[in-house]
């Protein structure tokens, strides 16, 4: 699938974010998520009602995991991005996989305290089943029965593998690469699919100002530093839980 440069219904003048900008922004948005959800929560002050609206009971950690539904997204359009640019798709796939293996020891202890825990895996998986997902769409470009049954063998995968967002996550990322050259209509149909989760629909608002260059991240070792960040933020904040909490 090509990889010309795609519509948005963002003016030009507005278009003012280099991938760079939306990896860091992803980053806060995650780290700001998973404060509330790792240490917040065992917070009293920041489970205190702040105001309600409806039958919702807004609070610090209501409003930061609020916030955080944005940083899927933003990662779902980042992976796009990087498997269409990339000049390696086994070494992208490959960084996935591995660390999502990594992920998986910090991600285990910050969800029940032990090495393992089976109800949920990490993201790294969902983005992985993604990455597969692109490559069999375009290996098999001319043979759409084979598109579809790669298609529901891997949507099975993400089901019974339980890796984080499950199957919607897997099909949003369809969504996201299927519609990469058409903002316009990635960002309605992609809302609607996140009804579910509407909060997350902002991130399209910064993924159309994009203004597809790369930015500032460049260089191997810093890519490597985008990809650890994910394991190493859940662990520290898995320790500060410990030492503060006890849990």
């Amino acid at each position: 699938m090509s990889s010309q440069t795609s519509t948005s219904f963002m003016p030009e003048k507005l278009r003012i974010l280099s991938g760079s900008t939306l990896k860091m922004l992803a980053m806060a948005i995650m780290l700001i998520d998973h404060t509330a959800s790792f240490l917040l929560r065992h917070y009293p002050p920041a489970i205190a009602p702040w105001f309600q609206i409806g039958s919702t009971t807004y609070s610090l950690y209501r409003v930061m995991r609020d916030v955080g539904r944005s940083a899927f997204p933003i990662f779902c359009f980042l992976l796009v991005e990087g498997f269409l640019h990339t000049h390696n798709r086994f070494k992208y796939g490959r960084n996935l996989l591995i660390f999502a293996c990594i992920s998986e020891i910090p991600w285990n202890f910050a969800q029940n305290g032990t090495l393992l825990y089976p109800d949920k895996q990490n993201v790294f998986f969902t983005l992985f089943l993604g990455y597969l997902a692109f490559c069999l769409v375009e290996r098999f470009e001319k043979n759409a029965s084979m598109q579809l049954f790669c298609m529901l063998l891997l949507l099975a995968v993400s089901y019974f593998l339980k890796a984080d967002y499950g199957y919607k996550g897997f099909v949003f990322l369809l969504i996201m690469y299927w519609l990469h050259q058409h903002k316009p209509a990635q960002a309605v149909i992609g809302s609607c699919w996140l009804i579910y989760e509407w909060k997350a629909c902002f991130a399209f608002i910064p993924l159309n100002m994009y203004n597809e260059k790369r930015g500032f991240i460049q260089g191997k070792w810093v890519k490597y530093l985008f990809y650890a960040f994910y394991p190493v933020h859940i662990a520290i904040l898995t320790v500060i839980r410990k030492m503060w909490f006890g849990i």
